[in-house]
């Protein structure tokens, strides 16, 4: 199994940023891409940016130019820096990892972490 556990999220006034981490822990565990996903309420969760194992990134649209998503593959961290937040960034934000474990591959998902933009 791979653990993941998020921190960062938090309230914060429109204009301004945060930056998520996620840390994975799991023995035996090779990592392949990592990525934030967000699900506001009422809405269905979608998919904020993801990393490839290599650093090739992709970023929905809405969040290009404005978040920034890295990875530390020596401590299988994966980060996401936000600014220029604005209200409509508020959700629950969820990293995951695609890993192989034990020759089984797998998404697994953080716990999630609460961002709130205020306007």
């Amino acid at each position: 199994q791979v653990q993941l556990v998020e921190s960062g999220g938090g309230l914060v006034q429109t204009g301004g940023s945060l930056r998520l981490s996620c840390a994975a822990s799991g023995g035996s565990t090779s990592i392949d891409n990592m990525g934030w996903f967000r699900q506001a309420p009422g809405n269905q969760r979608e998919l904020v940016a993801r990393i490839t194992s290599g650093g090739k990134t992709m970023y929905a649209d809405s969040m290009k130019g404005r978040f920034a998503i890295s990875r530390d593959n020596a401590k299988n961290t994966v980060y996401l820096e936000m600014n220029s937040l604005k209200p409509e960034d508020t959700a629950t934000y969820y990293c995951y990892v695609d890993a192989s474990v034990l020759g089984s591959f797998g998404r697994f998902w953080g716990q999630g972490t609460q961002v709130t933009v205020s306007s």
